[in-house]
């Protein structure tokens, strides 16, 4: 039996940059990327410490990359930096301070636009009411706040003095705040009274309390008055935001750090074991943020960028703090859901500050196609010139009703591919340069080796399909697991010696685009087939009345795995026994008999993880055990769960 992933997709579908866009890019055609990128691989110090010079360093390095101590990698050694300097005070030195860097837009409709010269002045003060609680370098600093400005500033208040932050998405529960607690031994929270979310006040000073009544120890908890709702405040040690900072000063000297001084902490959903705490390092992660930002989003002084990610994960880490603002972009901040009041609200902001730049999730993008086109109707989106995807494959058909109804026919996309633990962007088109096709991350950033290795450790050939992974460091990579090397070195590291696995099952197609076909745990085998879940999702999606599909395996004795679908139609269709014939047939035509689902249920939702990714692991629990006894802390909605459990 083969234990490589068969690949059954095919996709001739193929989209150039236009003339102008190309004009106008960074990098303007696919020779200037192959020989910028030749130049990268042959000589990677060379190519990074070209990146990390752009940026503003207190003292400069003596030793591009330590790699002696594999996979424990020191980039930049000798060089002091410090983020927030990087994101705030040089635009500032440089001109550029009555800049907007925030358009911020509240769910209940409150806006303000922050300029570079108010994000310093508030960062500094922040940073000073942190010092003045005791709050030092190296000391651990949890954030959990919904989406406002504030969140930008603690982090880089952080930053700017050494403190290590470590933010928790605002829609986890008290017991994911505890965890984290725990791992992390914080000394101080940062929180809201609460945030808005579809309407309703997510009540998070009350979490962070139910979290440390259970015993963790914190000195400081500030609290951000946001919605005026009701809390708890602890004497001597809760104190309100507006408070700590009245009368302040604004005058926080940016001091240089180490370049591996820890940045932060990010810790992974926790929906398998124990939540990983992914530790960064200032100045690699800052390159490869800065330089991703600039290349793959092909950043211009006049674009308005919006990147729709909370701050809570890494890509709020990556592409709305330190990669735009280290480039002195201005960009929108959302605070709410995509469907409040309804689902025009994305392409409203878009219209009405004349986004240029749009990146989002599939699994957005699945629920604007459910929504219907009405609401994309009503509104002027002709100022968009670039759209991204991240988090997760994106469906050929979903690529392409992204390309056409969002970007007109005329916009790029940027498919990337990325981790927490790789910190930025990995695999992804450049848009000036790359041509592009439905379902495929294209091409690996410049300075990343990346390859597809078959389970013997040799690189697989054309369409076949294998192992992800990274075979020489990057800037931006994770450089351990807080208080846990060992798991750090078992988890990303053990299959090949030096070699980074991500946990992916990818193929390259004769032309050297990655197609990522899904996590190795989700790979099906069927008949003694090996195939990607992500493959038989495209085929349903491209199914007329299909709006988003999860495809798991379930226990076969004939075939040691069957394939269940669980399917969400778009409205106006109806499902029964006739359209599930229909599209187990439309399977089987789009990529052959052996992946035609055994099993297809019907179902108004998905269990989702809260930054939008489908829960499969809860939907094999369903198939094979008919309910689910795992861990559930990081699930969005609990009634699409109920729902699957009791149609089982």
């Amino acid at each position: 039996m083969s234990q490589n992933i068969q690949t059954l997709q095919k996709e001739d579908r193929v989209f150039h940059p236009s003339p102008e866009f190309s004009a106008r890019a960074h990098v303007k055609s696919m020779e200037e990327y192959e020989e910028l990128y030749k130049r990268s691989i042959e000589d990677p110090e060379a190519w990074w410490s070209s990146q990390a010079s752009k940026l503003v360093w207190q003292r400069p390095w003596d030793t591009v990359l330590d790699w002696s101590n594999a996979p424990f990698a020191q980039w930049f050694l000798g060089g002091k930096i410090n983020a927030s300097e990087n994101c705030l005070d040089r635009h500032v030195r440089e001109g550029h301070g009555d800049r907007v860097a925030i358009h911020w837009v509240g769910e209940p409709g409150d806006t303000r636009s922050l300029t570079y010269a108010d994000l310093l002045r508030e960062t500094s003060r922040f940073a000073n009411a942190l010092k003045a609680r005791g709050i030092k370098a190296g000391d651990r600093v949890l954030i959990y706040m919904p989406m406002v400005p504030e969140a930008a500033i603690a982090m880089l208040a952080c930053a700017r003095i050494g403190a290590i932050h470590s933010v928790v998405f605002g829609g986890f529960s008290a017991s994911s705040i505890k965890d984290r607690l725990e791992d992390s031994e914080a000394t101080a929270i940062i929180t809201a009274d609460g945030g808005w979310r579809r309407g309703s006040v997510v009540p998070l000073k009350a979490n962070v309390d139910e979290a440390l009544a259970a015993g963790c120890s914190v000195d400081t908890v500030f609290v951000l008055n946001r919605c005026g709702n009701e809390v708890t405040m602890v004497e001597g040690r809760d104190l309100w935001w507006s408070d700590a900072i009245d009368g302040v000063s604004d005058d926080c000297p940016a001091e240089g750090f180490d370049s591996e001084h820890p940045l932060f902490i990010l810790y992974t959903s926790g929906s398998t074991g124990k939540p990983k705490g992914v530790l960064h390092a200032t100045g690699g992660f800052l390159t490869g943020a800065y330089s991703t930002f600039y290349y793959i989003f092909d950043h211009q002084p006049d674009d308005i960028f919006w990147c729709t990610a909370d701050v809570g994960w890494v890509t709020g880490h990556s592409y709305i703090v330190y990669g735009p603002m280290s480039c002195g972009a201005t960009q929108i901040m959302y605070e709410g859901a995509p469907n409040t009041p309804d689902w025009g609200r994305f392409w409203e902001i878009i219209e009405e500050y004349k986004v240029t730049v749009f990146y989002t999730a599939p699994t957005a993008i699945r629920a604007f196609i459910k929504a219907g086109d009405s609401f994309i109707d009503q509104h002027d989106l002709s100022s968009l010139r670039l759209l991204g995807s991240v988090g997760e494959p994106i469906n050929p058909e979903a690529w392409m009703w992204y390309r056409e109804k969002i970007g007109g026919g005329r916009c790029p996309i940027v498919d990337t591919w990325w981790q927490t633990e790789t910190g930025t962007i990995m695999i992804s088109p450049i848009p000036g340069a790359t041509p592009t096709i439905p379902g495929t991350a294209t091409r690996p950033f410049f300075g990343i080796d990346a390859a597809v290795l078959s389970a013997d450790g040799n690189e697989c050939g054309p369409n076949e399909g294998g192992m992800l992974v990274i075979r020489k460091p990057w800037p931006s990579m994770l450089r351990t697991i807080y208080k846990d090397p060992e798991r750090f070195k078992k988890t990303y590291w053990g299959e090949y010696e030096g070699i980074y696995v991500a946990g992916d099952g990818s193929r390259v197609d004769p032309s050297g685009n990655f197609w990522i076909v899904g996590r190795l745990d989700d790979v099906l085998n069927v008949s003694g087939h090996r195939l990607g879940t992500a493959e038989i999702e495209s085929a349903l999606v491209s199914h007329s009345a299909v709006a988003e599909a999860a495809v798991v395996g379930r226990p076969d004795d004939l075939k040691g795995q069957a394939v269940v679908a669980f399917v969400t139609l778009k409205a106006g269709y109806q499902h029964g026994p006739e359209l599930a014939k229909e599209l187990k047939i439309h399977v089987g035509h789009e990529i052959g008999a052996i992946a035609r689902p055994d099993d297809i249920r019907f179902s108004q939702l998905l269990p989702k993880t809260r930054s939008g990714k489908i829960m499969r692991r809860l939907l094999k629990e369903i198939v094979s055990k008919g309910e689910v006894h795992g861990d559930t802390s990081t699930l969005e909605d609990f009634t699409a769960l109920a729902a699957l459990q009791k149609e089982d």
